[in-house]
């Protein structure tokens, strides 16, 4: 199986990258940059050139949802371009209502081992990840998501323009809330999140 990973930064990916044995597997690494944007150049421009069997996200995400540990890898199977839309005094419009296109992509939950003890989440796609109390509670209201990234639904978006399947693996680093880096955890997300994609791959 010929796969491609796309990560955000080489940080979340780095102990699997010194594993001699991943480079044996039909495996691909995409580095993309932070952000929806330098995803969608990068994937895109990769996708010009080479065709794959699956597209496998995978980095550190904020979680609305605190039942979910720090440090918890989850499976992102639904997600929606939170910010696609307009404003109309205190309404949100989306991208749907506006007639502009789908804000919302999904990807695969199931069909591989690895999948199957993890936790299946909604996530949105943000270019100003929340800190914010109001902005917080009026996201949750509007969406309800349990997690949050900058890049998720631009993968799905471009797997689903191609027709290719997708899967989007996030380690829960920190809560969503006001901006605290005492809290939050991403050693261990990446360390956890590492391990599963050895898991994955069965390294």
């Amino acid at each position: 199986m010929n796969v491609l990973i796309i990560v955000a930064t080489e940080g979340e990916i780095g102990p699997f990258l010194r594993l001699p044995e991943w480079q044996r597997r039909g495996t691909d690494v995409l580095v993309t940059g932070v952000g929806m944007v330098a995803t969608a150049f990068a994937l895109g421009k990769k996708l010009a050139t080479h065709r794959y069997d699956l597209l496998l996200n995978i980095g550190i995400a904020g979680s609305f949802d605190r039942s979910i540990p720090l440090g918890d890898v989850v499976c992102v199977y639904q997600d929606t371009f939170a910010e696609l839309g307009a404003e109309d005094g205190g309404d949100f419009l989306d991208s749907d209502r506006l007639g502009l296109g789908q804000p919302t992509f999904e990807g695969l939950h199931q069909g591989y081992p690895a999948l199957n003890n993890l936790l299946k989440c909604r996530g949105i796609t943000v270019n100003k990840v929340h800190g914010n109390d109001a902005a917080i509670a009026e996201i949750v209201q509007r969406l309800d998501p349990q997690t949050e990234s900058m890049e998720g639904a631009a993968v799905f978006y471009g797997a689903y323009q191609l027709g290719l399947p997708a899967i989007q693996v996030r380690a829960i680093s920190n809560y969503v809330e006001r901006r605290n880096k005492a809290n939050w955890e991403i050693p261990r997300a990446i360390e956890n999140l590492n391990g599963w994609l050895r898991a994955f791959f069965n390294l």
